[in-house]
């Protein structure tokens, strides 16, 4: 089995079932080898992460998308506690947003984000950055499995 043979895990915290549908479908179409788990809230999407409650036995994403206008526990507030925690702070974080204010950009930037997509998202450029960070996360899982070689 090779390394390849693992899907990306992909959390989703969108609360636009319309939006949801289309990357989605860009995923999908772009032939994106991956296991998604789409929340519609930011207090869902924390217990997921922190695998509390009824998401106790929840995959560890490779891949975060997330939306800052959330009901319950806001994108905002989320990707703060996100990017707090040591762990979580290593996974890959696209925020998509329709939100065009400068403060929400600039604060993205500031707790280094690896993208930040204004809706409507161009699906080639989603496309793009996906199959760019999955490349990161494909590389990153070779080097751990080497490691854990090593060290045996």
């Amino acid at each position: 089995m090779s390394c390849d043979a693992r899907q990306l895990e992909v959390l989703m915290v969108e609360d636009s079932l319309t939006f949801a549908r289309v990357t989605m479908g860009a995923l999908k179409k772009g032939e994106i080898d991956h296991r998604m788990t789409w929340l519609r809230d930011g207090n869902d999407a924390l217990e997921f992460l922190y695998r509390t409650g009824r998401f106790a036995h929840a995959p560890r994403p490779d891949l975060i998308l997330l939306d800052l206008s959330l009901p319950g526990l806001d994108g905002r507030e989320l990707l703060v506690e996100i990017k707090s925690d040591g762990d979580m702070r290593q996974i890959p974080l696209v925020v998509m947003t329709a939100s065009t204010d400068e403060t929400d950009r600039l604060r993205c930037e500031e707790l280094a984000v690896d993208a930040y997509l204004t809706k409507p998202v161009d699906l080639d450029k989603f496309l793009w950055l996906i199959r760019r960070l999955r490349r990161f996360w494909r590389d990153a899982t070779l080097l751990s499995t080497v490691n854990a070689i090593d060290e045996r």
